[in-house]
């Protein structure tokens, strides 16, 4: 069985969106983490966006501890871009007080639906992205290179 070559691996690692460690698929994991959290489903009726946050407040306990959990990703991935101490310290804070919040048994979610700390994260990183690295700029939801 023949091995990819250096170019085959980049054709098929582009194949697979989210595994390359460039600023471009770094964006796209968070953006797809984000929405999973924050924006999986509409609420009929009153038309707001929930995600998988909200729902694992739902469960006492081990269920903010993964909400937590999956949001401290955005900041390790935040870490990978090289972003400032001060800018990771915002985020954990994030994910710290969203943690507090959904630790309050069956209620946790009602202000988690309101405080969405994935979604201040993700703008924190955008931030960041769009000085440091204007390439991976997106318009309309498409990636420019």
């Amino acid at each position: 069985m023949r091995r990819p070559t250096a170019a085959g691996r980049n054709r098929m690692s582009g194949n697979l969106p989210g595994i390359d460690r460039d600023p471009a698929s770094i964006r796209r994991r968070i953006e797809v983490m984000e929405g999973l959290l924050e924006r999986m489903f509409v609420i009929p009726g009153i038309n707001r966006p929930v995600g998988l946050d909200v729902i694992l407040d739902m469960i006492p306990v081990i269920g903010p501890a993964a909400g937590a959990v999956m949001g401290s990703w955005l900041a390790w991935e935040a870490r990978n871009l090289g972003m400032s101490k001060w800018q990771m310290a915002r985020m954990f804070g994030n994910v710290g007080f969203d943690l507090m919040l959904g630790a309050i048994p069956w209620i946790g979610a009602i202000p988690d639906f309101f405080f969405r700390s994935n979604s201040r994260n993700l703008k924190i990183i955008k931030r960041h992205l769009d000085k440091h690295h204007p390439g991976v700029a997106t318009i309309e939801g498409d990636v420019m290179r």
